[in-house]
């Protein structure tokens, strides 16, 4: 890359794993680039701060990359700042050379079923929003009363909802889970957790920390049915052939769950797969979930697809969280696949509905690629865009070159009355957070709505 171009100015919507990692790769190059992260709340970090279960504290030390990444002089942060309401894409076009959105996939995929939408039916993501504090999520209210609760779905995901519903409150008061959560889960009347897959084991999305942790939680019996854990020939050729060994190392660990006699702890999670439900019922709201047994048939690309049996059954269920995937949201002025849910791109190039690239327009992460993989996944996708940006400028292909000076967004934002959060006030809400939780003998206590970190921020 030459060292005589001009200053590159690149913005990137989206202030988690995939913005951090572009920037930073951005950072690496030879040449002068001024980095400006937004994000519609006045938080960094992404599904970091409000995804990880608060029980997996050490994942969230990557931050501590992101605040290198932050430190370098020519990175902005612009928190509580939102594309589409404070921001349009003509905003960015006139002040970026190349834009890089990196938004995620914010809501969850339907079941589809018939019931979904009864009381005590929610989504993965609200939960997992609610406990940890996310602004979104802060008001909702779960029925902990209930004492059957089912979780559909076999990703981490799932797997870190059962395991807040099946910990003991000492092992959630020493987390920085969110402290109306925290409350609500003292009071809480779950004993049993039932989980669902709809293929087998080898087919299984969660990694194998996540389903050995289940098997030692002090407060909850983990329970298989051996049964379940019988492989079909296509599975077993996929266990036997396959590159990926967690697979293997899942069934291990489950088949050594089976052979065990539950202790009588004071709750129970149960793994139940190839089982699909088809209905949730209730008079008025949510009882009981009707689902059918899967077999397992080949699906001609050397894996298996879920076909629906006559054999049903019904379990008792109060609550219900879905968690069977994810989908990126169409954001404004730009094209959306609204099959895939993701931004249609090439390489993370933007392509529009002729399969041309939107000059200096750019994706990364969950909205690029789909829902898939873990934090660390989104390193290679970010340099992948990021060596598109880099290419597109040799090729003299980005086709924007912004007119105005580095201080004219802040002066717009200010103009409009909005109160940006630079990366030293979040800084500055990072130590107030951990001073209050270190006061309760916790990690961190959140700040849980927008108007709160703001206050704290301006107080006197």
């Amino acid at each position: 890359m030459p060292t005589d171009q001009p200053t590159l100015r690149v913005a990137i919507i989206g202030a988690g794993p995939a913005g951090f990692y572009a920037a930073e790769h951005l950072q690496k190059q030879p040449m002068a680039v001024d980095i400006d992260l937004f994000d519609r709340l006045p938080t960094p970090f992404g599904l970091v701060r409000g995804g990880v279960a608060p029980d997996h504290q050490k994942i969230k030390s990557v931050t501590r990359i992101y605040d290198r990444i932050a430190a370098q002089p020519r990175f902005r942060f612009f928190g509580n700042v939102e594309f589409g309401r404070d921001l349009a894409l003509d905003d960015l076009r006139a002040h970026y050379h190349a834009i890089i959105f990196a938004s995620g996939a914010p809501t969850d995929r339907p079941l589809g079923i018939p019931g979904e939408d009864l009381p005590g039916s929610h989504t993965a993501t609200a939960f997992v929003g609610w406990y940890n504090g996310h602004p979104d999520f802060r008001d909702l209210e779960f029925d902990l009363t209930q004492e059957h609760v089912v979780v559909v779905g076999l990703g981490n995901v799932a797997i870190d909802v059962t395991r807040v519903l099946a910990r003991t409150i000492e092992e959630l008061a020493a987390t920085d889970i969110a402290p109306h959560a925290l409350e609500a889960l003292r009071h809480s009347q779950v004993k049993t957790v039932t989980v669902l897959g709809r293929r087998g084991p080898v087919q299984a999305a969660f990694t194998n920390p996540e389903v050995k942790e289940l098997g030692e939680m002090p407060g909850a019996d983990f329970i298989v049915d051996p049964a379940e854990l019988e492989l079909d020939a296509a599975s077993q050729t996929m266990l036997d052939e396959g590159d990926d060994r967690t697979p293997k190392k899942n069934l291990d660990t489950l088949r050594a769950v089976a052979g065990r006699l539950p202790a009588g702890k004071p709750r129970r999670i149960v793994m139940r797969f190839c089982v699909s439900p088809v209905a949730l019922e209730g008079d008025g709201h949510l009882e009981r979930v009707r689902m059918v047994r899967n077999r397992l048939d080949p699906d001609g690309r050397g894996g298996v697809r879920a076909v629906a049996t006559d054999q049903e059954e019904t379990i008792p269920a109060g609550l219900v969280f879905r968690s069977v995937g994810y989908r990126g949201v169409p954001l404004p002025g730009l094209p959306f696949d609204d099959r895939a849910c993701v931004i249609p791109n090439d390489k993370g190039r933007v392509t529009g509905p002729d399969g041309a690239a939107l000059p200096g327009t750019y994706v990364s992460g969950w909205i690029k690629r789909g829902p898939s993989g873990v934090i660390g996944t989104n390193k290679p996708c970010a340099v992948e865009t990021v060596e598109s940006v880099l290419e597109d400028i040799r090729e003299k292909r980005l086709g924007i070159s912004p007119g105005l000076s580095p201080e004219a967004l802040p002066e717009h934002l200010a103009r409009c009355g909005v109160r940006v959060v630079s990366y030293g006030d979040w800084q500055r809400l990072d130590a107030m957070e951990c001073e209050r939780g270190k006061a309760l003998g916790r990690p961190r206590l959140k700040f849980t709505t927008v108007a709160e970190m703001i206050a704290a921020l301006d107080a006197p």
